[in-house]
């Protein structure tokens, strides 16, 4: 009678046994896995981290030697062509530690300093995070440094030092052009007289012109805007920055550029699809073209991305409606009266940014077209890509138009 009970307790047993070797098995599994994550927990932090963290710092010597070692062979070549130049301690001192920025873009922050007792320079240097390994220091000091033009800005000296870089320019008192025909709020800005403004347009069309021309090599500036523009005490223009030049043997007449080079909103169209034509010197004329338009209308040519309509947004597209109005003498609902003076700058603007590179005037030509009467400039073919519905139909009706350049002889 008491043999069934017996087996009921060792039943009992046996589940209890088999439960408890179940629940040991289980926390051995576990203790197992913290163990292996308590390992690789340290592996990562003391083997794999440091490891990553080297091959990163390796990686990033071998970038900075590499662009300064590009750039010391450059000096090394180049000596009878490059300036003074400035240890960074001496850059340190000449800012006096930095304390006075006069601006900052994209390649670095532009600081005032003084060379000597009331001889002031800017000092550009140039960010160390540049993805460009040293070509935009080489571009700026092997062009400035041989540049010698009352319209371009002088090159003082420069700073290479390790990963440290700086040029140093001539210092322009009333500052960048932008300032002075822009305003804060976008409406439409004039401090200089007609007369004044048309002056500073032949200033800066003679430099580029000398950066084509003038040099044993031909220059392009690639980056032609009103905040390149610097002016003296006098406000003698001066084209700046040219981070972005590019030089060429003169009987180059095609341009090669890896990439689309400028600031937007003055980026020739060449510049961003082969199919408008070659990249050559006229895509710095097409920049002056903008550059012309917004002088003369004291705002920018792209003003207004709310707007409702593509010539609200879009300068050039509006003044060239306006003008053509104009000469047609239309009654239009809007009042529209030019100084003779600023319908040049208009005229001339809207020949200079032609969408093919073969219709916009030369420089040379630019210069003797402002410095000539406006009576016998012609409205040019639309030059507006955005201002028909189709853009094929808009390049289609500008190359099969009649309307010419007037007939200007090129010096040799």
């Amino acid at each position: 009678m008491h043999f069934p009970a017996f087996l009921n307790d060792y039943y009992e047993v046996s589940k209890r046994v088999e439960l408890y070797y179940k629940l040991t098995i289980a926390m051995v599994i576990v203790i197992e896995i913290v163990q292996i994550i308590a390992v690789l927990t340290v592996l990562v932090r003391f083997v794999f981290a440091p490891s990553i963290l080297c091959i990163f710092l390796a990686h990033k010597f071998w970038r900075n030697w590499a662009s300064t070692d590009a750039v010391e062979k450059f000096l090394q070549a180049h000596q009878s062509l490059t300036p003074t130049r400035y240890a960074y301690s001496e850059i340190i001192a000449i800012t006096r530690h930095f304390k006075e920025q006069l601006g900052k873009g994209g390649f670095g922050s532009v600081y005032k300093g003084e060379v000597a007792i009331g001889n002031f320079v800017a000092v550009k240097m140039l960010g160390s995070n540049s993805k460009c390994n040293g070509d935009e220091f080489i571009s700026e000091v092997s062009t400035i440094g041989r540049i010698r033009h009352v319209n371009v800005v002088r090159l003082v000296g420069y700073c290479s030092e390790r990963s440290k870089r700086a040029v140093i320019y001539e210092y322009m008192q009333n500052g960048s052009l932008d300032k002075h025909i822009f305003s804060s709020d976008g409406t439409p800005k004039h401090c200089f007289t007609w007369q004044k403004l048309k002056e500073i347009a032949i200033g800066v069309a003679r430099g580029i012109h000398y950066l084509h021309h003038g040099c044993d090599m031909t220059i392009l500036h690639f980056d032609i805007k009103p905040q390149n523009i610097l002016l003296d005490e006098n406000f003698t223009p001066k084209v700046s920055d040219f981070g972005l030049a590019k030089l060429y043997p003169k009987e180059h007449n095609v341009v090669s550029v890896s990439a689309a080079r400028g600031t937007i909103g003055y980026i020739a169209p060449e510049l961003v699809s082969r199919n408008f034509g070659t990249i050559s010197d006229k895509s710095d004329v097409y920049s002056f073209g903008m550059l012309l338009i917004e002088m003369a209308a004291g705002r920018r040519n792209v003003n207004n991305p709310n707007a409702g309509t593509s010539s609200q947004i879009y300068y050039p597209s509006l003044i060239y409606d306006k003008l053509k109005h104009e000469s047609e003498e239309m009654n239009i609902n809007y009042s529209f009266e030019l100084e003779e003076e600023e319908r040049k700058l208009y005229l001339i603007g809207l020949w200079c940014i032609q969408v093919r590179p073969s219709d916009r005037p030369s420089m040379q030509q630019v210069v003797q077209l402002l410095e000539r009467d406006a009576d016998f400039l012609q409205l040019p073919p639309n030059p507006s890509v955005y201002s028909s519905s189709s853009i094929g139909t808009t390049i289609h009706s500008r190359y099969t138009s009649n309307t010419e350049l007037p007939n200007i002889e090129e010096d040799e």
